[in-house]
C-alpha cells in the first residue's frame, strides 16, 4: 500500500551474523588506521633520517637527533647523553626544558642510577614508571616530574657514542612496542650522522693544522726570532686545537731542565654562565637536565703565572719518547703555581736527535672532545715548530758570530796598534826626560808616562772584555757591588779588574768570589774607619787571586770568627788559601786565592 514504509534487504543474515560484520568492518577500519598512521610515522622518520644529515656540525647534529626523538614517540622531554672514556656522561643536551629550568637544576647528570642503566648495558630500556626502578636516585629540586621511561643506546659500529633517553609520554601514556622501534631505527640513522659529523670536524680540524704548518713553513723562510716564533707555536697550537692552554717548554742543555719560555692561556670563562655547580645528592640523573659539566677552579691563571717557571726534568712525565696523552697537566709536573686542567697533548720539540723542548696543549676541565683526534696533527706540528726553532738558533748563533768576529777585530786593532803605539810613545817621553834638564820639566813627561801606562792598562781591559762571552756578567757584577759598596763606606772603592775574569773564573766559584769581596768591603765599613780601599781581582798562571786592601786602622788581634771565618770556608771549598795581614803604613790587606 501506499502509505506503508518498506524495509531494505536483509540479505538473508540473522541480526547476530550483523553484529559480527559490523565489528569486523570495526576491525578493518581500526587496521587501516594502524596502517596510515604507521605510514605517518614512517614518513615522519624517514623525514627525521633526513634532518639529520641537514648540516655536518656535530653539536647541531645532536640537537636535532634529540628533538627528532621527541617527536616521533611523543615525548615531552628528551635527551642525549655523549659517554666519555670514563664511561661517564660528559655531555648532556635536552629537548623540551626551558632556560630557567636549565639554570635551577644545575648540573647535568653524571651517568648513575636509571641513566647509567644503558652505559652498563647497552640495550633499549622501558620503563612504566621510572620513580619506581630500584636503580633511580630521585630527581634533583625544580626538575620536572617524569613517569614513563625510553632508553635507547646510539652506537658507532661497535662503539657506543651515547644514548638516548625520552620521558613522559603524550596524554599520560605509556611507551609502546612500536615507540621502542622506531627509536632504535633513528638511533641507528643517528649513529651515521653522528660519524659523519665527527670525521667532517676532525678533517675541518686537520685542514687548520695544516695552515698553521704552512705559516710556520713561511716562517722558516724569512728572518726568524727566537721569542717570535714561540710565540707563533703557542697560539696556533691552542687556537686549532680549540684548547684552553698551551706551552713551549724548552730543554736546558747542561741541567737538563725544562723552562716554561711562552704561555698561551685562553681568556678565563664567565662563571655567570655557568649557574648551579653545586653537586647534590642524586642530582641529574633523571632526562631533563642541561649544562656544561667543565667549570672547575684550579684553572691556570694568567700566562704571567706560567711564564719562566723551571722543571726538573727527571720528575715530570714528560718524555721525548714520542707524543703522549695526560690526563691532568697539573698532576705530570711539579709546578709551583696551581695548575688544574682537562686532559692534554704533550709533543716533543725534536728536530734529528736534538730535544728543543715540549709543546703542551691543555683543554679546560671537564672537556669532553676526543684529544686523541689531535695527536697526529700535533706531532707533525711539533716536528715543524722544532725546525723553527733550529732555524731561529742557528741565526741567533750566526749573528752572535758576526758580532764576536767584530769585537776580535777591534781587540786585536787595539792590541796590535794602539797599544803599541802608546807604548811607542812612552819611550820616547822616557828618553826626552833624561835630555830635558829642568826638574819640572822632568815630573811633567814622568806624569805623562804614568799616565800612559794607566792607560795601556785599561786598554788591555778593555780588550779582555770584547774577548770575553757576550752572556758572561762577572765583571758587571764586581763593578755592581763596588759602587753600592761607596753609599755604608762614604767613599767610592777603586777597582782593577785584570786577566781573563769573565772566561777563565768557573761558574762554581762566581758566588764565592762575590761574597767575599761583599763581607769585605762590609767589614771596611764596619769597622776600618778607612778614607780609602782598593778591590783588585786577577785572574793568570792558574790562579783567580782577590786583594782588598784600606788605609783604616787596621786588624784588631781578634780571632777569626763570623765574617773572617766563612771567607776562610769558601778558599777552602775550592782548594785555595785566604790570608789577612796589616797594611803599611796603615790598615788591612785581605787575599783570598783559588786555583783555576
Amino acid at each position: 500500500m501506499a502509505g506503508e514504509q518498506r524495509e531494505g534487504p536483509s540479505l538473508g543474515l540473522a541480526p547476530l551474523s550483523r553484529v559480527r560484520l559490523d565489528e569486523l568492518l570495526q576491525e578493518m577500519l581500526d587496521r587501516v588506521g594502524e596502517v596510515v598512521a604507521s605510514r605517518e610515522r614512517l614518513r615522519a622518520l624517514l623525514d627525521a633520517v633526513v634532518g639529520l644529515s641537514r648540516d655536518l656540525d656535530l653539536r647541531s647534529t645532536l640537537e636535532r637527533i634529540v628533538a627528532a626523538a621527541a617527536r616521533l614517540v611523543d615525548a615531552k622531554y628528551a635527551a642525549l647523553g655523549v659517554i666519555g672514556p670514563d664511561r661517564t656522561l660528559v655531555e648532556f643536551i635536552t629537548h623540551g626544558l626551558d632556560p630557567q629550568t636549565h639554570a635551577a637544576i644545575g648540573n647535568p647528570p653524571a651517568g648513575r642510577g636509571v641513566l647509567g642503566l644503558l652505559i652498563e648495558d647497552p640495550r633499549p630500556v622501558r620503563m612504566p614508571d621510572i620513580t619506581k626502578h630500584p636503580k633511580s636516585y630521585g630527581f634533583p629540586p625544580h626538575h620536572p616530574p617524569m613517569h614513563s621511561f625510553l632508553g635507547v643506546p646510539i652506537r658507532i659500529r661497535d662503539q657506543v657514542f651515547g644514548n638516548l633517553y625520552l620521558a613522559e609520554k603524550e596524554n599520560g601514556n605509556q611507551f609502546t612496542d612500536d615507540d621502542e622501534e622506531i627509536v632504535v631505527a633513528l638511533a641507528a640513522a643517528a649513529g651515521v650522522a653522528v660519524e659523519n659529523a665527527r670525521l667532517y670536524a676532525i678533517a675541518h680540524r686537520r685542514e687548520r693544522w695544516l695552515a698553521a704548518t704552512a705559516e710556520i713553513t713561511t716562517l722558516l723562510l724569512g728572518q726568524i726570532h727566537r721569542t717570535t716564533a714561540l710565540r707563533l707555536i703557542a697560539r696556533h697550537a691552542r687556537q686549532v686545537a680549540e684548547a684552553h692552554l698551551a706551552l713551549v717548554l724548552l730543554r736546558d742543555d747542561e741541567t737538563g731542565h725544562l723552562t716554561v719560555e711562552v704561555a698561551d692561556v685562553a681568556d678565563q670563562p664567565d662563571r655567570a654562565d655557568h649557574p648551579g655547580q653545586g653537586d647534590q645528592a642524586g642530582q641529574g640523573d633523571q632526562p631533563g637536565q642541561a649544562g656544561p659539566a667543565n667549570d672547575q677552579p684550579g684553572q691556570p691563571g694568567p700566562a704571567s703565572d706560567l711564564t719562566g717557571i723551571v722543571l726538573p726534568l727527571p720528575e715530570t712525565a714528560f718524555t721525548d719518547h714520542g707524543t703522549q696523552v695526560l690526563d691532568d697537566l697539573g698532576k705530570a709536573a711539579p709546578w709551583p703555581v696551581p695548575v688544574s686542567t682537562g686532559p692534554a697533548v704533550v709533543a716533543p720539540l725534536t728536530a734529528g736527535d736534538t730535544l728543543h723542548g715540549v709543546l703542551v696543549v691543555a683543554q679546560a676541565p671537564g672537556h669532553n672532545r676526543p684529544v686523541a683526534d689531535d695527536v697526529p696533527m700535533l706531532t707533525g706540528f711539533a716536528g715543524q715548530a722544532a725546525l723553527a726553532l733550529e732555524r731561529a738558533r742557528a741565526q741567533e748563533e750566526r749573528e752572535l758570530l758576526a758580532v764576536l768576529e767584530d769585537r776580535e777585530r777591534i781587540a786585536r786593532d787595539l792590541h796590535d796598534v794602539v797599544i803599541q803605539r802608546l807604548f811607542a810613545t812612552g819611550l820616547h817621553l822616557q828618553t826626552a826626560a833624561q835630555l830635558a834638564g829642568r826638574a819640572d820639566l822632568t815630573t811633567r813627561i814622568n806624569t805623562a808616562v804614568d799616565d800612559l801606562d794607566t792607560t795601556i792598562r785599561d786598554i788591555r781591559t778593555a780588550i779582555f772584555e770584547l774577548r770575553t762571552p757576550m752572556s758572561a756578567t762577572l765583571r758587571t757584577d764586581l763593578r755592581e757591588l763596588v759602587e753600592a759598596a761607596a753609599r755604608p763606606l762614604g767613599f767610592r772603592p777603586t777597582l782593577h779588574l785584570a786577566g781573563p775574569i769573565d772566561s777563565a773564573v768557573p761558574d762554581d766559584v762566581r758566588p764565592d768570589l762575590i761574597a767575599v769581596t761583599r763581607e769585605a768591603l762590609a767589614n771596611v765599613a764596619r769597622h776600618a774607619q778607612a778614607s780609602a780601599a782598593t778591590v783588585h781581582v786577577q785572574a793568570g798562571q792558574g790562579r783567580l787571586l782577590l786583594t782588598i786592601t784600606d788605609n783604616g786602622v787596621g786588624a784588631t788581634g781578634a780571632s777569626e770568627r763570623g765574617g773572617l771565618a766563612n771567607m776562610r770556608q769558601r778558599a777552602a771549598r775550592h782548594h785555595g788559601t785566604f790570608a789577612i795581614r796589616p797594611n803599611e803604613p796603615t790598615g788591612t790587606v785581605i787575599e783570598w786565592s783559588v786555583p783555576l
